[in-house]
């Protein structure tokens, strides 16, 4: 199951938060078809939110059709945004691990990281994404 993680500093509004972490746990194979997100009830235990910024968020999930709330059971995952090379135990991902264990080791803490990241994201994509977002799923 997912622990959302809520960054009140980030300027990125609660809700988006949920949705991306999500969307990223589907990406990485953490959440696939079938599992259970965490009711708002654990989410609101867990973060301290809202309750109605839950629901916000799993109706956004909803509307593009990733999650299906079940009555009286609690919202599912519908479909997987998984890709091979994205998975949580892919060799890309080892690789990106050690690449980011010799980025610390040179003296770059995690803003540099982000940063350089950013840069080489926007070079090779053309444009700035979000975290947890990818910028080249709404060119094709």
């Amino acid at each position: 199951m997912v622990e959302y993680r809520i960054d009140r500093r980030s300027g990125i509004a609660t809700y988006l938060q949920i949705v991306q972490q999500t969307k990223q746990a589907l990406r990485l194979g953490l959440l696939e078809p079938g599992d259970r997100l965490p009711t708002a009830k654990e989410v609101v235990a867990a973060t301290a939110i809202n309750p109605n910024t839950v629901l916000k968020a799993y109706r956004e999930l909803e509307r593009e059709g990733l999650v299906e709330p079940r009555p009286g059971l609690g919202t599912f995952v519908r479909r997987s945004l998984a890709r091979p090379g994205a998975a949580a135990d892919s060799p890309l991902r080892a690789e990106l691990a050690d690449w980011t264990d010799r980025a610390c080791a040179a003296g770059l803490d995690r803003e540099d990281v982000t940063a350089l990241v950013a840069s080489v994201l926007e070079e090779r994509f053309g444009e700035t994404t979000a975290p947890g977002e990818r910028g080249h799923e709404e060119n094709g």
